[in-house]
């Protein structure tokens, strides 16, 4: 006997094309919104537009931890809804096959689908995460080239200040220059050039930015007036900011992985505080994996509308369903960070809670017959889109006959 049938091979593949489809939709929506921040917050950090790529790239792995479950969801549902409304499902009811039985496939998604997650969320991610912030960081620190920006004052440092009109050739040759230093003592020097352009030095540290047809103004406290030179080419040297290292991985509860989490959180120089992040963060995590071993239950109980129905509301009800679980475990962590509440009773009760909801809805799609969980719902569903039908109806007048 194969372990395969002809039957699962078809349901397999109903599954893999809605799953498929709202994994790489949902990872392109969260992606594109977080696209348009990273834009602006490059732009205003003056980097270069490639570290944009970058960053999106680091924080792909937390957006499919978020796109998996919904996908394997909305597969499922998809696939089972169809087989419903093409009274398909009826006939592989009929012909011997229990919801459990064909729910093998489904489950073989999950399984898979779950280690894969349990390797972003426990292992990736961390990772991922610890680039990302170190990309911020860099970007801030200006050790990823920040740009001067035409027509505005830029400090290099807290002793120059500089202002650019034009740049041309992609910023070899720079035009309408300004630049102020703070020197000691209370000595200032102010410069303008009609050109200029940046070389480097032997010492990383320094830079030279050479002038061409301007005028120096020193001043000094010791000066009665302010000494004036007018040049046709001049070297200014200029100190880099030292640049301070990124911290080390693991400042961040997030950017552990799991053995990692283990081991903080038992270790007797961790502090209170710290000691109840990792936790609820381990907890949190585990209790994420854990939920999808119980999506297929959850999504084949939603799929199926009442009969000779073709209402949606099933649908809408999962992806809420699993957003809203998803957001009471984040209140969970959170609540068991501080510490008010020990995070297996914050992210584990509600697990089991939802778990027993699931197991009651599939109960009654299973073993009751003509039984449909969310059949009051989709009843008031129903009225109320008759009600607003008949509103939008009200007034209008009747088509008269030829």
């Amino acid at each position: 006997m194969k372990f395969l049938t002809a039957t699962d091979r078809y349901i397999a593949r109903l599954i893999a094309v809605p799953l498929i489809g709202t994994l790489v939709i949902s990872a392109m929506l969260l992606v594109l919104d977080k696209m348009l921040r990273l834009f602006d917050f490059v732009a205003a950090e003056g980097g270069p537009v490639s570290v944009v790529w970058r960053m999106l790239a680091n924080m792909l792995p937390e957006y499919l931890s978020l796109g998996i479950p919904i996908g394997l969801m909305l597969g499922i549902l998809l696939a089972f809804r169809k087989l419903a409304l093409s009274s398909e499902l009826d006939v592989f009811r009929a012909v011997g096959l229990s919801y459990g039985r064909l729910l093998r496939v489904p489950y073989m998604y999950a399984i898979a689908l779950a280690l894969v997650n349990l390797a972003i969320v426990g292992f990736v991610q961390p990772y991922a995460r610890y680039a990302y912030e170190g990309l911020r960081f860099e970007l801030r620190s200006g050790a990823l080239g920040a740009s001067i920006k035409v027509g505005e004052f830029t400090n290099l440092g807290k002793k120059m200040t500089m202002r650019i009109e034009q740049s041309r050739d992609a910023g070899r040759n720079l035009q309408g220059i300004f630049v102020r230093a703070n020197g000691k003592d209370g000595q200032t020097l102010a410069v303008t050039a009609a050109q200029g352009t940046f070389l480097a030095t032997d010492d990383p540290d320094t830079i030279i930015f050479r002038l061409h047809n301007g005028v120096l103004v020193h001043d000094d406290p010791k000066y009665k007036t302010p000494r004036i030179l007018s040049f046709s080419s001049h070297d200014l040297p200029i100190d880099l900011p030292q640049i301070e290292n990124f911290r080390g991985r693991g400042d961040a509860d997030r950017e552990l992985t799991i053995p990692e989490l283990v081991r903080v959180g038992k270790a007797p120089e961790s502090s209170p505080a710290l000691r109840a992040e990792v936790r609820a963060n381990f907890h949190f995590r585990l209790v994420e994996v854990a939920m999808m071993l119980l999506l297929p239950l959850a999504a084949l109980a939603f799929a199926i509308p009442p009969k000779r129905s073709t209402s949606a509301l099933g649908v809408f009800l999962s992806i809420v369903f699993i957003v809203t679980y998803h957001k009471i475990n984040e209140y969970g962590e959170a609540v068991g960070a501080l510490g008010r509440i020990n995070p297996i009773f914050a992210l584990w009760v509600p697990f089991c809670a939802v778990a027993a909801l699931i197991l009651w809805m599939y109960h009654v799609v299973a073993h009751r017959p003509g039984g449909q969980p969310i059949g009051a719902l989709e009843y008031a569903f129903a009225k109320i889109g008759g009600r607003v039908a008949k509103f939008f109806r009200f007034g209008r007048k009747p088509a008269q006959a030829a």
